[in-house]
């Protein structure tokens, strides 16, 4: 059969690394997943407790289409309480994690041919996303002197649909300030560019809280998901705030393409609100991490790095060492097993120089992986 040309999208590369960890592993060996943004904890005990209890209470058949209005309101709580933002739950959309809500808003902002602004480097799926949605992903180069964050001269006068941007940023870590999210807002606004504001790292912050788009106007879409703070990525569970205008679009489109977000992911989803001594213990195991690899990255000869503000990743440049980070990284896993992301999947054009090593597991886990990749770079 024929296929679309939408179809042709390229993979998304730590899934392959993964794939090539897994393998290893399967066949005896003992690797250090330094690759996937993923917590090395389970979904926090009380949301699992309570999810448990309501499946011998109840069917968790469908929900409706825009999430349970429990977890709908506690998500505008959420805001209030962190940002200080009233909002209406109404605003309020429970997606199939951060990626149902990517194609939600990407399906419901842009036409077939738009054109969407990408800080690069950034997080791959973003732009195969949207190529399969026949919508130009249009990369904007990024400066390590801005902290890898699009600011308005990088798009001035590209004549722009949409302008997508993260913070905390994948794969960098790094955060806009109130000042610099509002920069690009009044920019997007003067040229009639939708924003939109990757959140899915908030909570994971270390140098001051993140500020969130909600803060500075109700003219945009915001994505967050359960996976990064909550520790909930196999559960597949999100959420996306946007203007009232735009609920019952999102609505109908929810209610085709994915009916409602897993019933079960909802309810532990809620509980999970109230974890919150579970969530600050592994912010102290990131925050651990995090110091760890800023002091000793430098002695295994990995220096040119933008410390990170939030999530849990350092983005690295090796281009004193390589000028093929993808043979780079396969050469990391079979030698000191140890799996790390190249770089090509962030940045399509300047990732070949560059590696991006996840910290998000265990203390113990990221000792062992900085100790065998000490090893392997004195070879």
């Amino acid at each position: 059969m024929r296929v679309s040309r939408r179809g042709a999208v390229d993979p998304f590369i730590v899934m392959d690394v993964m794939e090539e960890a897994r393998a290893a592993e399967a066949a005896g060996r003992s690797i250090i997943h330094m690759e996937v943004g993923q917590p090395g904890t389970a979904a926090p005990k009380g949301a699992r407790d309570h999810l448990a209890e309501e499946m011998e209470n109840s069917a968790l058949g469908y929900s409706v289409a825009l999430g349970l209005p429990a977890l709908r309101a506690r998500i505008a709580q959420h805001y209030k309480d962190k940002h200080g933002v009233s909002l209406s739950p109404e605003r309020v959309i429970v997606t199939s994690g951060s990626s149902g809500a990517f194609i939600l808003a990407f399906t419901a902002l842009f036409d077939a041919g738009a054109r969407v602004g990408l800080g690069e480097p950034g997080y791959p799926s973003y732009r195969q996303i949207l190529k399969a949605l026949d919508v130009a992903p249009i990369g904007l180069p990024t400066s390590a002197e801005n902290r890898f964050q699009p600011v308005p001269s990088d798009f001035a006068g590209q004549g722009l649909d949409g302008l997508l941007v993260a913070s905390p940023a994948n794969p960098s870590g790094t955060m806009l300030s109130s000042t610099a999210m509002q920069e690009l807002i009044e920019a997007c606004q003067a040229a009639g560019t939708s924003f939109i504001s990757d959140e899915i790292y908030q909570g994971i912050e270390y140098e001051g809280e993140a500020v969130s788009a909600l803060e500075l106007t109700d003219d945009c879409y915001v994505i967050n998901s359960f996976s990064k703070y909550f520790s909930m990525t196999g559960w597949r569970i999100g959420w996306m705030v946007v203007p009232q205008d735009h609920v019952r679009l999102i609505e109908r489109l929810a209610q085709n393409m994915f009916i409602c977000a897993p019933h079960a992911s909802q309810v532990a989803a809620l509980a999970a609100f109230e974890c919150t001594d579970e969530l600050d213990a592994n912010m102290e195991v990131y925050t651990a991490n995090r110091a760890m690899m800023i002091d000793e990255l430098p002695k295994i000869g990995l220096s040119n790095f933008a410390p990170p503000d939030g999530a849990f990743y350092i983005y690295v440049d090796v281009s004193h060492i390589t000028q093929d980070s993808r043979a780079l990284a396969s050469d990391i896993l079979a030698k000191a097993g140890v799996a790390v992301t190249p770089g090509m999947d962030f940045d399509p054009v300047r990732g070949h120089t560059t590696l991006r090593l996840s910290y998000a597991r265990s203390t113990d886990e990221i000792r062992e992986g900085l100790l065998r990749l000490k090893a392997y770079f004195a070879q």
